[in-house]
């Protein structure tokens, strides 16, 4: 009989051991899905900072004002300009 009680408290103990160790498993994961949670939401920001930014440097209004002021380029009369259709399958 004492035998049997040994071996159902060293289960007991086994299963509590368990139990504490798969609850601290369970919360260490949910730390860092939460931590991965915040890393993509600063990136999300991030993204749309970069989509903002690049419109802004792809303006047509800044691209021509550069090309006019670095470059020297002009927009050409429009006695020169030559529209050239695609041909129809």
């Amino acid at each position: 009989m004492i035998r049997l009680d040994l071996v159902l408290v060293a289960v007991a103990v086994a299963c509590a051991l368990g139990t504490v160790t798969s609850q601290h498993r369970a919360r260490k994961l949910f730390n860092d899905l939460e931590q991965e949670q915040r890393v993509a939401r600063q990136i999300e920001v991030e993204w749309g900072q970069l989509q903002l930014e690049q419109s802004t440097w792809a303006m047509h209004s800044r691209v021509e004002k550069i090309a006019a002021q670095y470059l020297g380029m002009r927009v050409p009369p429009v006695s020169r300009v030559r529209v050239v259709e695609p041909e129809a399958p």
